[in-house]
């Protein structure tokens, strides 16, 4: 019985195994100063990676946003980083993802309403509590092919990630449940 399982997980063509391309965590303030400032220190210390802020692109009377201000920060994680924050970020939400989040291309989003939430973490009255997003993208080994500078083409159609598959890695690597609505 054992010999048989063996043999299946060494027949998967190594080229069609589901790995996580990047995890980008955004948190949006929608104003500059203090308050962005603060989510920079959050979201640096959730991470360990310094964020990038993020221009607003129009401007927005009613918000009081004005064109290239800027109202976000954002941080993308790849590789042991990302699979360690991933682990944490899915605590907080329960391990439970909803069917709807999962794109037909193998991206995965969802919210995070208080970082406070996410194992580790302390509140501290002086920073606040900041909500985020949370945004994975799943690929397969060859999706280079689509990004490098020389010979760039496009990935097929049966090489890319599905929602179905992505729902299997998520449950099989995270142990996440898949809620339907």
């Amino acid at each position: 019985m054992e010999e048989e399982l063996v043999m299946t997980e060494e027949k998967i063509n190594p080229m069609q195994r589901v790995k996580i391309g990047k995890v980008v965590v955004n948190i949006a303030v929608g104003e500059s100063g203090e308050k962005l400032e603060k989510a920079v220190k959050v979201l640096e210390s959730l991470t360990g990676q310094k964020p990038l802020r993020r221009k607003a692109k129009r401007t927005i009377r009613e918000f009081g946003i004005r064109k290239g201000e800027n109202i976000a920060c954002v941080v993308t994680l790849r590789g042991n980083k990302a699979k360690e924050f991933l682990r944490r970020a899915l605590v907080a939400v329960g391990n439970r993802i909803k069917a709807r989040s999962f794109d037909p291309y193998g991206n995965i989003s969802f919210g995070i309403r208080e970082h406070i939430d996410i194992p580790g973490t302390k509140y501290d009255p002086n920073i606040g509590i900041f909500g985020m997003d949370v945004c994975i993208s799943l690929e397969r080994p060859g999706y280079r092919v689509m990004r490098r500078r020389i010979k760039k083409s496009r990935i097929d159609k049966k090489h890319r990630v599905t929602a179905i598959e992505a729902m299997e890695y998520m449950k099989r690597e995270f142990g996440v449940e898949i809620v339907e609505e």
